[in-house]
Parts: structure tokens; C-alpha cells; sequence
């Protein structure tokens, strides 16, 4: 069971950054992927980035990639996601979630790939 807290959201105007943590509980943090995802009003949750466990390969979404940094520290169970740059259209709550990954290598960008989820934190881009 890994249970999963974010925190490091809030309100910034365009153009600003913030930085996202996703503490996780568990003593293997370090055999699983993490991804972050994102949801807006009346949107379905999407995929935003994503990081293994062995040889911390990173996947973007189109749409953040330049932008945000995905990064893990296995020593604190911590995954972070750096956003500069921000946009209006970056406001969403943003959630982590964990699963075991098949491989170091494996990175997922499906909901459906993952075991575990946080609560969300909300971010909000004003223009």
C-alpha cells in the first residue's frame, strides 16, 4: 500500500512557476513509476508527465514538455514537478500517482496504469 500527498500548489500570474511535491509512504517507493496528471473543470483527467523507477527515464505531454520538470528523490519518496512559464490554461488540480513498475524503464501516461493516487493540489494561472 503506498499512500500519496501533494502539496505546493496555489495561485500564480502568467509567466511564474511553481514546484510540486508528491510525498509517498512505503519502503519501496524506489521499484515504483510515478506520474503526474491534471484536471480542469469539466475536463477529463489528463496525462502531464511521467518518471520510472530504475534509470529515471521522463515522459511530457505535448502541451507541458519545455516547461515542466518531472524529477524523484528515492532517499525522501519524493517525486517533484517544477512548472515555469505558466499558463492560464495550466490551472487545474494536479495529482501524482504511483504503480509498480514492470521495468526501471517504464514510464506510463494511461489513468488506468496506475495503482495509486493523492489527493490533488490546485493550481491556478491568472492572466
Amino acid at each position: 500500500q503506498v499512500q500519496l500527498v501533494e502539496s505546493g500548489g496555489g495561485l500564480v500570474q502568467a509567466g511564474g512557476s511553481l514546484s510540486l511535491s508528491c510525498a509517498a509512504s512505503g519502503r519501496t517507493f524506489n521499484r515504483y513509476a510515478m506520474g503526474w496528471f491534471r484536471q480542469a473543470p469539466g475536463k477529463e483527467r489528463e496525462f502531464v508527465s511521467a518518471i520510472s523507477w530504475g534509470d529515471f527515464s521522463t515522459l511530457y505531454a505535448d502541451s507541458v514538455r519545455g516547461r515542466f520538470s518531472i524529477s524523484r528523490d528515492n532517499a525522501k519518496n519524493t517525486v517533484y514537478l517544477q512548472m515555469n512559464s505558466l499558463k492560464p490554461e495550466d490551472t487545474a488540480v494536479y495529482y501524482c500517482a504511483a504503480t509498480r513498475g514492470a521495468s526501471g524503464a517504464s514510464v506510463y501516461v494511461q489513468t488506468s496504469s496506475y495503482e495509486y493516487w493523492g489527493q490533488g493540489t490546485q493550481v491556478s494561472v491568472s492572466s
